[in-house]
C-alpha cells in the first residue's frame, strides 16, 4: 500500500475508536473521554515505537491510528472552556491529568516493551 493509504486507513480506524470511546464517556463534568484517548494513544504510540515497529505498520498505527485517536485540540478547547466557565480547579486538573497520564502511559509502554523485547 502507498504510505498515504496506510496513514488514511489507520486514521479512519483511530477516528472511529476515538468517537466510540469519547461518546461512551460523554456527559460528565470533567472531560474524561479526551483524557482517556490521550493516555491510551500515548501508550500505544510509545509501545509500538519501543518495540521497534517500523515501515508501513508504524505509519498505519503510529501516524494514522494514534494521530487521529488522540487529540490535542479537544484537550486544549476543553481546558479553556472549563477555565472560562469559572471552573479553574477543573481546568488546571485537566491540564495536569493529561500530562501526568501521558507520562505514566509512556513509562508503562517503555517497561512493557522492555520486558517483551528486551532493552
Amino acid at each position: 500500500m502507498d504510505p498515504a493509504q496506510l496513514v488514511g486507513f489507520g486514521g479512519a480506524v483511530g477516528a472511529i475508536l476515538r468517537f466510540t470511546v469519547t461518546r461512551s464517556l460523554a456527559g460528565r463534568e470533567f472531560p474524561v473521554g479526551t483524557l482517556t484517548v490521550n493516555a491510551l494513544g500515548t501508550f500505544v504510540l510509545g509501545f509500538v515505537t519501543f518495540v521497534g515497529l517500523g515501515g508501513g505498520a508504524l505509519l498505519a498505527v503510529g501516524t494514522g491510528a494514534c494521530g487521529s485517536f488522540t487529540t490535542f485540540s479537544s484537550f486544549s478547547f476543553e481546558t479553556v472552556e472549563l477555565w472560562e466557565e469559572g471552573k479553574r480547579r477543573e481546568a488546571v486538573a485537566n491540564a495536569l491529568a493529561n500530562l501526568v497520564a501521558a507520562g505514566i502511559a509512556l513509562a508503562i509502554a517503555w517497561a512493557l516493551a522492555g520486558v517483551l523485547v528486551g532493552p
